[in-house]
């Protein structure tokens, strides 16, 4: 299928601020036809039905990439793809920090192992360049690669850079900028991390029924959040002073993939 429509993918990869774009920011953006992460799926049917000139979708997805974009790309090959990096060593700390508050028990050489690549991330998960050749064989157009450290720095000239990228415009005032969820301290993560040795709490569906489904999420939902929000109450000399994540780990990964990084600098836009 082909376009004549002006088409702009933003690849949301995870804990790369994108959640917050998604719902606080890309709305907003005036000039564009903005298709939400929850309608991705439909994007395709949407596009045919709009009279707009400039359409602009974003989805979140990590080890979908390469998946994703080809079949989004059969269909609108001329898509310009835009993605948003973090270093290596702060995106890793990142996602683990968010899968041990989702249930994750192991290491964090477990969840990505730099050794015997037999962990849940894989190198390829953590080689950007690669990421941006999957992006240049599903699209036609160079990819436009924006750093999340830009995004912290100044939020609002990332923004504002963001939305002319996609021929948009925003009235940064409109935006709310409250810090809407607070990330769980090393405290609350190392508590929940234990207590899943004894209980499974990861993620997962139980039931195929929906009304159960959801159900299920709720009451697992509310215990994952007790242990949570009660680790709180915890002495602090009950909880162990070994870090949650090894910052000498940390230090191999921002080593190994030093070159990695520099590459994508030099490919990022200047804002």
């Amino acid at each position: 299928m082909s376009s004549k429509k002006k088409i702009f993918f933003h690849v949301g990869t995870g804990k790369t601020g994108t959640t917050f774009l998604q719902y606080r920011a890309f709305p907003k953006f005036k000039g564009v036809h903005y298709i939400q992460r929850t309608s991705y799926r439909k994007a395709p049917e949407i596009i045919a039905a709009t009279d707009a000139d400039t359409i602009f979708i974003s989805w979140e997805m990590d080890q979908q990439l390469d998946h994703e974009t080809k079949l989004f790309g059969e269909q609108f090959p001329d898509t310009q793809p835009i993605i948003v990096f973090r270093r290596h060593d702060s995106y890793l700390a990142s996602q683990y920090r968010r899968f041990v508050k989702n249930g994750f028990k192991g290491e964090v050489n477990g969840f990505y192992d730099l050794d015997e690549d037999s962990g849940f991330f894989k190198h390829s998960d953590f080689h950007y360049q690669s990421m941006l050749d999957i992006l240049r064989k599903n699209f036609s157009k160079e990819p436009i690669v924006l750093l999340y450290d830009d995004l912290k720095k100044d939020p609002n000239k990332f923004i504002t850079y963001f939305a002319e990228t996609v021929d948009a415009t925003i009235d940064l005032d409109t935006i709310d900028f409250s810090k809407k969820h607070t990330s769980y301290n090393e405290k609350q993560l190392k508590v929940i991390k234990s207590m899943g040795k004894y209980v499974n709490l990861k993620k997962r569906r139980v039931f195929e029924n929906g009304l159960f489904h959801v159900l299920w999420k709720i009451y697992f939902g509310a215990i994952r959040y007790s242990i949570l929000h009660g680790a709180k109450l915890i002495p602090n000399g009950m909880i162990s002073k070994e870090s949650l994540i090894d910052p000498t780990y940390l230090a191999r990964i921002k080593e190994h993939f030093s070159d990695d990084w520099e590459a994508i600098k030099k490919v990022a836009e200047k804002i």
